[in-house]
């Protein structure tokens, strides 16, 4: 790893955290809420989408694993309100993972 992606990797962690459902909902609205499946590093996703990784994120989206939130996702997110959303804003887009609790 280069010395410049690690230093774009630190700081894209530094700016992930805990997030409620209440304050991801505007997002949702507008359309800019991506969700990142558990599988993946939610850091390592924001990274490629600020490299403009087109071919990951591309790989990524067919696999299934970073898809726009459904309505379906949105409304088990408003009911349940779990404490294991983690999220990081890569403009225009709010990246959401739900990790285990």
């Amino acid at each position: 790893m280069s010395e410049s992606v690690s230093e774009a990797y630190a700081a894209i962690l530094g700016a992930t955290a805990p997030i409620e459902w209440s304050a991801l909902a505007p997002h949702f609205a507008r359309g800019q809420l991506w969700q990142v499946s558990r599988e993946l590093d939610l850091v390592a996703v924001a990274e490629a989408l600020t490299r403009d990784d087109g071919a990951q994120v591309k790989q990524w989206m067919d696999a299934g694993q970073l898809s726009q939130v459904d309505d379906d996702q949105a409304r088990d997110w408003h009911e349940r309100d779990p404490q294991s959303l983690w999220a990081v804003v890569i403009r225009p887009w709010v990246l959401v993972q739900e990790r285990a609790s």
